[in-house]
């Protein structure tokens, strides 16, 4: 009797047979998962879109709220230059006033597509490299390595790559926690240039190797953790490169890697 049932079943639903029946309650669970996915991709997409959005507004903001302490800034500055203060000192209090009207421009122009131009990278590279090796201890060692070359040409946005180099000088700075070195070695490639920026610090600790590009992912007491998922974003978003952990080993150091495409 309960065979019957079965089969009258199968009838109604216009199979004949357990092959057919199964065929139709897999198509049936298939169309559901894909609907599923479907969605979750669709929420994940519309929530990360809103999320750059918060980012690329509190970004902008934060750029007007910098303009006027640093306009300010440049008044004391030029008053400075008139006393008798040493203008080495004075030059120097400039280059760090001029460096917070970097920042700020670079917090305007996040969100927005950057320019690129060609630019002497090895030139660049050794600017900002001149810069943190001032505000280092003594006992920090850097080099530039171009490998003999004296003019490498790329495309890119200048104030966005700077902001790049200097978070990786900066967390090799963090990492050697005032003493080692910091060596950055430019290569000429025939369709590529690759940066290695490595530094002798504490290392990454191989489980977090996947996480340090993620917004908010931080191994220090403080900061938000965007600098390194900002950087990606510049080199793989604004100059169609790449940029990751080459090679890191606790107690020896850490490799970052940037690949520009010619």
């Amino acid at each position: 009797m309960g065979l019957k049932r079965n089969v009258s079943l199968s009838t109604a639903l216009g199979y004949k047979g357990q092959g057919p029946y199964l065929t139709y309650i897999l198509r049936r669970i298939g169309g559901s998962a894909l609907f599923i996915f479907f969605t979750l991709y669709s929420i994940t997409i519309r929530n990360k879109a809103t999320q750059n959005q918060l980012w690329a507004g509190m970004a902008k903001e934060t750029a007007h709220q910098l303009g006027t302490p640093v306009s300010s800034l440049e008044g004391w500055v030029e008053m400075l230059k008139e006393s008798q203060m040493d203008p080495r000192t004075v030059q120097e209090i400039q280059k760090d006033v001029d460096r917070l009207k970097l920042v700020s421009d670079r917090f305007g122009k996040i969100g927005s597509k950057p320019q690129l131009e060609e630019r002497d990278l090895i030139d660049q590279i050794r600017i900002m490299v001149e810069y943190i090796r001032k505000r280092a201890t003594g006992r920090v060692q850097f080099a530039v390595n171009t490998l003999e070359k004296e003019k490498l040409y790329a495309r890119i946005s200048g104030p966005l790559f700077d902001w790049v180099i200097e978070n990786l000088l900066k967390n090799a700075l963090d990492a050697m926690e005032g003493k080692g070195s910091i060596t950055v070695t430019i290569q000429d490639q025939e369709k590529e240039i690759l940066i290695d920026v490595a530094d002798t610090g504490k290392g990454i600790a191989a489980k977090n190797l996947q996480k340090v590009f993620k917004p908010g992912f931080t191994t220090k007491s403080r900061g938000w953790g965007l600098g390194l998922s900002l950087s990606k974003r510049i080199i793989e978003e604004y100059h169609d490169g790449q940029i990751f952990v080459k090679h890191s080993e606790p107690n020896k150091g850490t490799t970052f890697r940037i690949v520009l495409n010619k």
